[in-house]
């Protein structure tokens, strides 16, 4: 274990201090880090014993602080008013692409219920900018269009989370034949989740404000607290029978709302401690859950996978913008610039869990309980091969992609 962990450290090292080259290539940090972590499993200097273990705290802790920050950093009013095309691809484009997604895939998983068949469409939906860094933070790229892609990706893993709760139950418990269960524990977490987490983050919003206006704090201890709120908030949500994701995703956007820029530390800490957590993620899914996941994976999973990334992405956006100003080609370059990254892999991790143990806690078990933890399983795997294939694809295409997209539209208005 200490060797694995010393070599993880030190490949963390070498890479952040070779980024700034390697942000205009092909070999980007999530295909970097999945690799490192598939390969310290291959030759077996990090026990996956322990692994898992911290996987999940790993894993959880990076969601909860990530849907927290992408949230407190989305400017509401702007994107009702002037950010036509993300607001399009978020409310329009998203449910499409969950129902274009379970209707690609059913003839693929023929023997799946249709629940479990919309949660994997609504898990592969999310999608990550960080696999397509080299987008983002390429200038040849008009601006439009990588904030278009930034508010997107920030906002989308929110959005499809109540949905992926509510599947995840239904899949667990109808299929237990107790539907007075799901509604109401579907109820539960659906309803105070946002309670909770809007209360949160209204209240922390408010007292930050106060120690601004009366010198009582500062920008490092501000940081401090607006990890804490996202903290405090996915766990008064758990206590009060809520979810906490839900949760910590509406305190950011609360929290964001009232305090606008006036807290540094939330865009801060996403450009250098959340790179962080994010490469840690995607080590520990790569370590973890990447080796036996590429075992599952045959004919089928991979058509279903790359339909998923080549068609039902680039369709739901392209329907999503008719009728506004974007251009065929913009149009083609949000659908393939989806790519999907930690929100898939640690949703599916997520539900996995609570499927496993759904049939015990919330009513069922037996051979139904047993067969939807199954299904999880296989959630799981189809998620985990979709991370890996397109940190590789939408990895090796990001840069030259941007580069040729940015001569096109030069001269034009994207």
């Amino acid at each position: 274990m200490a060797t694995g962990l010393f070599m993880a450290a030190a490949f963390a090292m070498a890479y952040s201090m070779l980024a700034k080259r390697l942000e205009s290539t092909i070999l980007t940090a999530p295909i970097l880090f999945l690799g490192f972590g598939y390969l310290l499993s291959t030759t077996g200097v990090m026990p996956t014993e322990g692994a898992e273990t911290a996987l999940h705290l790993v894993a959880e802790t990076t969601l909860i602080i990530l849907l927290f920050l992408d949230a407190a950093q989305t400017d509401l009013k702007a994107l009702k008013t002037r950010h036509v095309w993300p607001f399009r691809m978020l409310l329009i484009g998203l449910p499409l692409a969950v129902i274009i997604g379970a209707l690609a895939a059913w003839p693929l998983l023929d023997h799946w219920p249709i629940f479990a068949v919309l949660l994997l469409a609504a898990i592969l939906a999310p999608t990550d900018a960080a696999l397509g860094q080299s987008v983002i933070s390429n200038k040849a790229v008009p601006e439009r269009v990588r904030r278009a892609l930034t508010v997107e990706s920030g906002l989308n893993d929110g959005l499809a989370l109540p949905l992926i709760l509510l599947l995840t139950s239904l899949t667990a418990n109808v299929m237990a034949n107790d539907a007075t269960n799901w509604l109401l524990f579907g109820a539960k977490q659906l309803l105070l989740g946002p309670l909770v987490g809007a209360a949160m983050g209204f209240a922390g919003g408010h007292i930050l404000l106060w120690a601004k206006k009366y010198d009582t704090t500062s920008d490092t201890y501000e940081g401090v607290g607006a990890l804490a709120l996202a903290i405090c908030s996915y766990i008064g949500a758990d206590i009060v029978g809520g979810n906490g994701f839900i949760a910590a995703f509406v305190a950011g956007l609360a929290f964001g709302d009232l305090v606008e820029k006036r807290c540094k530390f939330i865009f801060e800490f996403t450009e250098s401690e959340g790179q962080g957590l994010s490469w840690a993620a995607f080590l520990m899914i790569g370590l973890v859950l990447v080796p036996e996941s590429i075992h599952h994976l045959d004919g089928p999973t991979l058509a279903l996978i790359l339909i998923s990334l080549v068609i039902v992405r680039p369709l739901a956006i392209w329907l999503s913008l008719i009728g506004t100003d974007a251009r065929p080609l913009t149009r083609l370059f949000f659908g393939w610039f989806g790519p999907r990254g930690l929100a898939t892999g640690l949703f599916a991790l997520m539900v996995v869990d609570r499927i496993s143990g759904g049939g015990g806690d919330h009513g069922g078990g037996g051979d139904e309980a047993n067969l939807a933890a199954t299904y999880g399983e296989q959630v799981l795997h189809i998620a985990v091969n979709t991370v890996w294939i397109s940190a590789v694809l939408h990895g090796i295409t990001a840069a030259p992609a941007a580069r040729l997209f940015g001569r096109l539209t030069r001269n034009s208005e994207a």
